[in-house]
C-alpha cells in the first residue's frame, strides 16, 4: 500500500454485530401514574395481578430512552458478518451486505437513485429483495429451469455473503464462499439442488450455525469450518484493527491479512518479476539514461530480455506486511471508499501531512480540478534511495543519471522547486480543444502554485527554461510573499496567486473533509467542467452526460498517522 494513503471516521460497530431482531418474549405494557415511589402492588379482589408494569413519568421516560437507544442500535448496526465463519489466517476477504444497517440502506438508495443508469439497468427500489434480484439474474445466465426462488432459495438464504482465500494446510490458498443461512436443513436441500444443476461433484459445503461454507469439496469445507470454530477471522486482532481503522461499516468490506504478505513474498519473482525504472530502459532499449540527456543519441531498439528478480528488500516488506482493509459506504449523499493499511508497505513516507491544505484551499473558488502534495525535507533523495534497488543502479548512479537527463542539480533543485507544498490547478474555463490545439498554451488556465522560496525557485526555473527553449512560455511565473505560481496564462496565474477560497466552498468541504491533515489531495468540481464535457462529448455520449450531471464533485485524500496509512475517496451527488 502507498505510504501516503487516507482518516477514518470513528468506527461504531461491535465485532460480532448487534441483535438481528427485537427482543423475544411477549410484549409488555406501560401504565401512566402520578410519578410517586412505586412499591409492591397488592393483589386486588376480582383483578389479576399485572406484572412487569412500570408506573410513573420518570420510569416511563427512562424506559422510552432505553427503547429508543435499542431502536437506534438496531437501525445503525450491521449484525453478524461472514468473517465469523472463516479462519483467523484468512489471506484475503471480500464481503457484501445486501441488507445493511437502516442508515446505510436509506443512504444507498437515495444516492444511487439519482443516477439514470442505476434506474435503467438495475431498477431496484426500497421494497425490492436484492437477493431475489441477484438470484434471478444469475439463474437467467445459468439456465437452471428447475430452480425456484420461493421454494429452493428464499426460505434459507440470508443477507450477507463473502468470498475468501484461506490457508488450511494446502500447497496454495483455497477459495471459499460463505453464505448466511436462516434454516440449515432447507439450505442443505437448496444447495443440493443448485449442485445438481451445475457441474456436479466439484463443490461441497459445511453448514455451521448461521453460515454455509462452500468449497470445492466437503472435506475442504469441513477444514475451513473447523479452523474457524477454533479461531475465527472475526475475532482476529489484525482483522479487527484494520476494519476498525477503515471506519464505519458499509455495504462492502475488503481485507488482506498478514498471511497475504507472506504468500506474495514467496511468489514475488513469478508474480512481479519484470524490469523496472531506468534499469529497465537500459535492458529493453539498449541505451542508458545518459543517452536521453541533451546530446545523447536517443536511439531505441527494443530487445527481448529475461525478467529480473524482485529485490530482497521488497520481499522483506511483504513479509512484514501487517494488513489492509477497505470499506465502501454511502454517506451524506456521497459514495465513499475508505482504506486503511500498513504504512510501512510504501517504504519511507516522502510527503508531509497538513502542508498541502494551505496551498490547495487558497486556490480560486471556481477551480475545476487540483492535485496537491505536501513534501518532507529531503523527499527527492528519499525517493531515489527507495527506487534505486529496482533499477539495477545504486542511488548515486541513479541520481547522476537523473541530473544529466534533466539538466538540474539533483536532489537540491527538485526539492527547491516543489517547496513545502505544491498544487497543480486547472481552471473552470478549461477547454480540451484549446489545450491540444494551443501553440504556446497562453490561453489555457493551468498553473502550479508552490509555497516555498520564490527567489530560489526562480533560479531553478531559469535552468528549465534554458533546456525548454521555445516551449519556455509554460514556465512563466508570478510571486507574492512565500508563494510562486508557474503557468502559461498570465490572467490565470494572477487569479491563482490570490487567496481564492476554494477551501470554503460546499463541494470542496463535502468531498475533501480531511484536507487539513492530508499529504495528498485530489479534487474535481464536476459542475465546473459541465460545459467542457458537453462540448467534447460525441452524439453517443448522452447517457454519460446524464449520469455525470448527477455528480457534483470527486475528492480523494491520503495521509499517514503513525503506522497506519489512510485514504478516502468520495463521489458526491447534487
Amino acid at each position: 500500500m502507498s505510504s501516503t494513503l487516507p482518516p477514518p471516521p470513528p468506527p461504531n460497530r461491535p465485532p460480532s454485530g448487534p441483535p438481528s431482531g427485537p427482543p423475544s418474549g411477549p410484549p409488555e405494557y406501560l401504565e401512566s401514574g402520578r410519578g410517586g415511589p412505586i412499591g409492591p402492588e397488592p393483589r386486588r379482589s376480582g383483578s389479576p395481578v399485572k406484572r412487569g408494569l412500570f408506573v410513573g413519568g420518570g420510569v416511563v421516560g427512562l424506559v422510552a430512552v432505553g427503547v429508543g437507544a435499542w431502536a437506534a442500535y438496531s437501525f445503525f448496526s450491521t449484525g453478524p458478518q461472514p468473517a465469523e465463519a472463516l479462519p483467523a489466517k484468512t489471506l484475503g476477504y471480500a464481503s457484501i451486505d445486501l441488507d445493511p444497517s437502516g442508515g446505510q440502506k436509506i443512504e444507498a438508495l437515495k444516492t444511487l437513485d439519482k443516477f439514470p443508469a442505476f434506474k435503467d439497468y438495475v431498477g431496484i427500489n426500497a421494497d425490492d429483495d436484492l437477493r431475489k434480484e441477484i438470484f434471478e439474474r444469475i439463474n437467467d445466465d445459468a439456465g437452471c429451469d428447475n430452480l425456484d426462488w420461493s421454494d429452493d432459495v428464499e426460505p434459507w438464504l440470508g443477507d450477507r455473503a463473502a468470498v475468501a482465500a484461506v490457508d488450511v494446510g494446502g500447497d496454495d490458498p483455497d477459495a471459499v464462499v460463505v453464505l448466511q443461512v436462516k434454516d440449515a436443513d432447507r439450505a442443505d436441500a437448496g444447495l443440493e439442488k443448485i449442485k445438481d444443476c451445475g457441474s456436479g461433484d466439484d463443490v461441497g459445503w459445511k453448514i455451521s450455525g448461521d453460515w454455509a461454507v462452500i468449497a470445492e469439496s466437503d472435506q475442504l469445507a469441513d477444514k475451513v469450518a473447523d479452523a474457524a470454530a477454533e479461531s475465527s477471522l472475526a475475532d482476529d486482532e489484525d482483522f479487527k484493527k484494520w476494519t476498525d481503522e477503515a471506519g464505519d461499516s458499509g455495504v462492502a468490506t475488503f481485507y488482506a491479512g498478514p498471511a497475504a504478505g507472506d504468500y506474495l513474498a514467496d511468489h514475488a519473482d513469478s508474480m512481479f518479476g519484470f524490469p523496472l525504472g531506468l534499469g529497465a530502459v537500459d535492458g529493453l532499449c539498449g541505451f542508458t539514461a545518459t543517452d536521453l540527456a541533451p546530446g545523447g543519441d536517443g536511439e531505441c531498439e527494443v530487445q527481448e530480455q529475461p525478467s529480473s528478480s524482485i529485490s530482497g528488500d521488497f520481499k522483506t516488506q511483504l513479509r512484514d506486511f501487517k494488513g489492509l482493509a477497505i470499506t465502501i459506504r454511502f454517506s451524506g449523499g456521497a459514495i465513499e471508499i475508505e482504506a486503511a493499511g500498513d504504512s510501512s508497505m510504501g517504504g519511507k513516507s516522502f510527503l508531509s501531512g497538513g502542508a498541502t491544505a494551505d496551498v490547495v484551499k487558497s486556490l480560486p473558488s471556481d477551480t475545476g480540478a487540483v492535485l496537491g502534495l505536501g513534501f518532507k525535507q529531503g523527499w527527492f533523495g528519499d525517493v531515489v534511495d527507495y527506487i534505486a534497488p529496482y533499477t539495477g543502479e545504486d542511488a548515486d548512479q541513479l541520481m547522476g543519471d537523473l541530473s544529466d537527463l534533466s539538466g538540474l542539480d539533483l536532489p537540491a533543485d527538485a526539492e527547491t522547486l516543489t517547496g513545502d507544498s505544491a498544487a497543480l490547478a486547472v481552471g473552470s474555463g478549461f477547454d480540451p480543444d484549446s489545450f491540444f490545439s494551443s501553440e504556446d498554451g497562453t490561453d489555457v488556465p493551468v498553473a502550479l502554485k508552490v509555497k516555498g522560496d520564490p527567489d530560489k525557485i526562480e533560479k531553478v526555473l531559469e535552468k528549465l527554461r534554458a533546456a525548454a527553449g521555445p516551449e519556455a512560455d509554460v514556465l512563466e511565473s508570478d510571486a507574492d510573499g512565500d508563494v510562486i505560481v508557474i503557468g502559461p496564462n498570465a490572467g490565470y496565474r494572477a487569479d491563482v496567486l490570490e487567496d481564492g477560497g476554494l477551501g470554503d466552498t460546499d463541494v470542496f468541504k463535502d468531498v475533501v473533509p480531511e484536507a487539513d491533515k492530508a499529504q495528498t489531495v485530489l479534487f474535481v468540481n464536476v459542475d465546473e467542467f459541465e460545459a467542457a464535457i458537453e462540448k467534447s462529448a460525441g452524439d453517443n455520449d448522452q447517457e454519460l452526460i446524464d449520469n455525470l450531471e448527477v455528480v457534483s464533485g470527486i475528492g480523494a485524500t491520503a495521509w499517514v498517522d503513525g503506522d497506519v496509512s489512510h485514504a478516502v475517496l468520495r463521489v458526491a451527488t447534487n
